[in-house]
């Protein structure tokens, strides 16, 4: 079977520039790169072929025998598979990284510490106004005692082979990455290259937090030879005795005695600054609700303050000695459902009407 124009394969006319057949050989070398498509062997040959094609058209020489001859031009060149291997090492590195999401193949890759999570439980009270405070988080730290350079990968944290065109790479299980082998003797961290250590960190929790809001801490997480990780704070707000917190409004319930929702009265309600009055109007019934503007808590990220939603409850009294049970007789032979009771005498009269069907 007659091999394709290598210009065809790579989509390119024969006056393309160099960037262009490296931008047009990344593109399609990712689509079909065998990685990204296991088992496809109909994509693994066109990554040979791919391969093949951008190694004689990247190269000057190869490039002008290709064109003059065409694929006789080229045959004895190209079976040396090494040397086509290193023909195009340098871009397939790079492909090799975009597919892995790494740096470049040629740089040492050191590793970053591992970056911490903490969970805080704070007062509803501390997440409206804010608060700073101290904490205790275990961490570790990178061991000061002797390092020497990993003899298996010579300090590049990553071990390669190379097979026909493909450059494999994967992290040196004998340093983990690290590029360095702590001394195995070492006494202050028993060869392991790291100390645990507890570390008190002062931390800001801004006003308005919520539950489930993280607050990051560059740097604050472990250690590791690219730099420390970082520590985010997970903040749980914790219910409240009073007040149930939606966003930055409030709601609590409140209980007033029915003599009181009857002829109206001046009550007390707590906010998260102090107490403040306001008033019940005459003939207030049980789960009517009241809104105290302002006095709710200020957004974390911005805008207007919230609201108090003040739901009343009018309780029933219980207990009741006979001298009050005399009163209330007396109130309720004085009341008309029609005057006084204008919701009980719609509700009978629709269950009045609704009863004459059966």
């Amino acid at each position: 079977m007659s091999k394709r124009d290598y210009y065809e394969v790579l989509g390119v006319d024969r006056s393309v520039s160099k960037d262009d057949l490296k931008k047009s050989y990344r593109k399609l070398a990712m689509k079909y790169h065998p990685d990204r498509n296991p088992g496809d062997e109909k994509a693994a040959e066109k990554f040979k072929e791919l391969s093949e094609a951008y190694e004689i058209l990247s190269d000057d020489q190869k490039k002008q025998a290709y064109d003059q001859f065409g694929h006789q031009g080229v045959n004895s060149s190209f079976n040396n598979a090494q040397s086509a291997a290193e023909g195009f090492s340098d871009i397939f590195g790079d492909i090799f990284s975009d597919i892995f999401g790494g740096g470049s193949s040629r740089s040492t890759r050191t590793r970053r510490g591992a970056d911490l999570s903490y969970s805080l439980d704070v007062s509803l009270e501390d997440a409206a106004s804010g608060k700073t405070i101290k904490l205790d988080i275990p961490s570790t730290e990178r061991c000061d005692g002797h390092w020497q350079v990993c003899s298996y990968c010579q300090g590049q944290g990553v071990i390669r082979a190379q097979q026909g065109f493909f450059s494999m790479q994967q992290t040196c299980p004998h340093c983990q990455g690290e590029g360095e082998i702590h001394d195995p003797e070492c006494k202050k961290c028993g060869g392991s290259g790291y100390l645990k250590r507890n570390k008190t960190l002062s931390v800001n929790i801004p006003q308005g937090v919520d539950s489930g809001d993280r607050i990051r801490l560059s740097g604050e997480g472990d250690a590791g030879k690219g730099g420390n990780g970082d520590l985010f704070i997970e903040i749980n707000v914790n219910r409240h005795k009073i007040f149930e917190r939606d966003g930055k409004h409030l709601y609590c319930e409140v209980p007033i005695n029915f003599v009181d929702a009857s002829l109206g009265a001046e009550i007390e309600v707590p906010t998260l600054q102090g107490k403040v009055k306001f008033k019940v109007p005459e003939g207030t019934q049980s789960h009517k609700l009241f809104r105290l503007n302002g006095k709710g808590i200020k957004p974390l990220r911005g805008g207007s303050k919230g609201d108090i939603l003040v739901r009343v409850l009018v309780e029933v009294p219980i207990k009741l000695n006979s001298e009050q049970k005399d009163l209330l007789e007396k109130f309720k032979s004085s009341i008309s459902k029609n005057e006084n009771l204008p919701l009980a005498e719609k509700w009978f009269e629709s269950a009045k009407n609704f009863l004459k069907g059966f």
